[in-house]
């Protein structure tokens, strides 16, 4: 990339006269669609004076299809402008048939916005519907700055020939990141480093390497949270290199007005069907609905949640289950990753579809059996869907720091990885970068590009790849129940805990209306209250009963023809008057089965490839020998837990290493102690 950050920079000084008049949050609002507009500007610009001339010979009766063709062509473009203004300086543009907009100072918010006005429809959208264009060009003309930052883009060339799409998108993203963290916003939520596409797409094509190759080969891509295009140039790219004469056509969703504005403009610069980019929210407003893909590219937001859409979501998820898109399982509120990979999977072609897909952490581990994350894992793996996941370099992204993964996933595996899932350690695979960006201070180079598409194509152990087999991931989770065992009272304190329970106190309640009836029941009620606490505190404080039909007994005889109350109220009772006492008898239900005690559940986690009661003799009933197994609440789940497989024990260092190390900190906190006493 030549002079990129040169370029960043020239654009960014607009800041500068936009501050005082703009808060910082509000730099994109200008920097953004002017950027895009002068691009545009440059690309049209060769051929603007014969788009004039075509125009004036239109058949008058031409529809907009036709017109839209004829002018198109002309312009050597799939848009056009038929504005008699362009974006450049006064003496440039001398004879060619157009104007400058400079060139009339105090007309120059008309005619900007006449410019605008003047694209195809397809380009027109970009600045008035995404950008609001025509708000700020008002806004800056009321300021007097117009002029002023109308004439400072036009210093910059950013024809293609100049500045390649490639590097018009890194130009983009630097830009965003800016603004976002001059907003205090998420500044990397819009791209992905370009080592890290290159990467995926490796991962992506890598089994398809020869049918790739072939002539005239046509494939499909898609990304549901595509940004500025950043994912989708680099793919075309890179099978461009591949195979000259292969077409990849690149479908995309964005949900952020100005990432789509950016991605629209550079499919149209780069030629290709903008009707393609969709926008909208992916989960609510799927653009491209029954359409299927053969390659997928996406790093979703991470960690996300997707608390305003909740209400779509659960909807189709309950009345489409598994006709739709989220069947499987919904993750939390909080993170909504895995959505955006099973929507990516409701697209996969029956015949043979492959998704590469940026996620933290996450997705790996979180939520127990039977929770949506859990489940979503299940249902990929157990359809054995899961191809591989490669754990990236830390602090890789712009705007964290935190591990990453990339996931691959198929309905076409290889015969050799059928039943298999590959686990790939690239995380020391980086190069430290000369200046961080953000958060991003790694990077990875060709070589090391080259390195981990290499050991994800040789599909074989090593220190850095382990491979397993589905059922690895898969466990049962086990509910394990020890009996209740109470020993009961009539104490003091645990009179007082009766007397603090709902059910006690709702004795001297009614329902009624205010009136006599109600004020007699509530008396009627305090009596109970009263008589029921006069038995009890007449009764052995100090007695001790370990068997509850014993001392059920004994409360029955105590109220017996006295006070009467409903049988719910007896559980209040003897819980009130209980505590747990590993001395004493189980509580058993009325079929004489064992109570389960809830305070000394536990839960054990059990491999798919193990025997559930085995397991519980050989590593539970030795500790515990009245445990028994709730078979009723036994759940299988899945859980990726990649940091495991890859863990290096460090011995810790012998005691007399450390011992001098805190010698050595002491003697150095006394000198600095003499030094200021001094």
């Amino acid at each position: 990339m030549n002079n990129f950050q040169e370029k960043v920079n020239f654009i960014w000084s607009v800041a500068d006269l936009l501050r005082g008049d703009y808060k910082q949050s509000e730099y994109g609002k200008v920097m953004l669609p002017l950027t895009v507009l002068r691009r545009l500007d440059c690309v049209l610009e060769p051929t603007k004076a014969k788009v004039l001339d075509r125009a004036k010979t239109l058949p008058a009766k031409a529809d907009d299809a036709m017109k839209d063709m004829m002018l198109g062509q002309t312009a050597g473009q799939s848009f056009y402008n038929l504005s008699r203004f362009v974006f450049q300086k006064t003496d440039a543009v001398t004879g060619k048939g157009y104007v400058s907009l400079l060139g009339d100072q105090e007309q120059l918010a008309a005619n900007l916005k006449n410019y605008v006005a003047g694209f195809s429809a397809n380009a027109r959208e970009i600045f008035l519907d995404k950008f609001k264009f025509g708000e700020q060009i008002d806004r800056l003309d009321d300021a007097n700055l117009l002029y002023l930052v109308v004439g400072k883009f036009t210093e910059i060339d950013l024809h293609p020939d100049v500045v390649d799409n490639i590097e018009m998108g890194y130009i983009f993203e630097e830009l965003i990141r800016r603004f976002s963290e001059a907003s205090n916003e998420t500044a990397g939520e819009h791209f992905t480093p370009r080592e890290v596409i290159r990467l995926m797409v490796n991962l992506l094509f890598n089994e398809d390497g020869e049918a790739l190759t072939k002539k005239g080969v046509i494939r499909t891509l898609y990304d549901p949270a595509c940004g500025t295009g950043g994912m989708l140039s680099v793919a075309e790219n890179y099978l461009r290199e591949l195979n000259e004469k292969a077409t990849l056509k690149v479908f995309g969703q964005e949900l952020n007005p100005e990432s789509y504005a950016i991605c629209k403009s550079d499919m149209l610069i780069k030629g290709e069907d903008a009707t393609h980019v969709k926008f909208g929210n992916s989960f609510t407003q799927d653009g491209l609905s029954g359409d299927r893909f053969d390659y997928f590219l996406s790093n979703p937001p991470f960690g996300v949640d997707w608390k305003k859409v909740e209400r779509d979501i659960r909807d189709e998820s309950e009345k489409l289950g598994m006709g739709g898109r989220f069947g499987a399982g919904l993750p939390r509120v909080s993170d909504g990753s895995l959505l955006f990979l099973q929507h990516m999977i409701s697209k996969f072609k029956p015949r043979g579809s492959r998704l590469a897909i940026v996620f933290n952490g996450s997705p790996l581990f979180t939520g127990s059996a039977g929770s949506g994350e859990s489940e979503i894992r299940r249902w990929i793996i157990e359809n054995d869907w899961l191809e591989a996941i490669v754990g990236l370099p830390d602090q890789l992204f712009y705007n964290t720091g935190i591990a990453t993964y990339v996931w691959v996933v198929t309905n076409r595996k290889p015969s050799q990885r059928k039943g298999k899932v590959q686990l790939i350690d690239a995380t020391s695979l980086f190069v430290k970068m000369r200046k961080s960006l953000g958060n991003k201070r790694n990077e990875i180079s060709e070589d090391q590009i080259h390195r981990i598409s290499e050991i994800f194509g040789d599909f074989e152990e090593s220190e850095s790849s382990k491979v397993f087999d589905n059922e690895d991931f898969g466990y049962w989770r086990i509910t394990v129940e020890r009996p209740l065992r109470l020993n009961f009272g009539f104490a003091p304190e645990r009179i007082e805990r009766l007397k603090a329970t709902k059910a006690f106190q709702n004795i001297a309640s009614s329902k009624k209306k205010p009136g006599k009836e109600r004020d007699a029941e509530i008396e009627t009620g305090r009596k109970i209250q009263r008589d029921i606490l006069v038995l009890l505190d007449d009764m052995d404080g100090t007695r001790i009963y370990r068997n509850r039909p014993e001392f059920r007994k004994v409360l029955e005889k105590l109220f017996k023809g006295f006070v009467k109350f409903p049988s719910p109220f007896w559980k209040v009772l003897l819980d009130a008057l209980s505590e747990r006492d590993e001395t004493a008898d189980i509580c058993t239900d009325a079929k004489g089965n064992p109570e389960p005690d809830p305070e000394l559940r536990d839960y054990e986690n059990v491999p798919l490839k193990d025997d559930i009661h085995a397991y519980f003799d050989r590593e539970v009933r030795p500790h515990v020998p009245d445990a028994w197994i709730d078979e009723s609440k036994t759940r299988k789940g899945y859980e990726i837990p990649f940091a495991r497989h890859f863990y290096k024990y460090t011995p810790l260092r012998p005691l007399k290493v450390i011992e001098a190390e805190i010698a050595q900190l002491e003697d150095e906190i006394q000198s600095m102690l003499k030094g200021v006493m001094a």
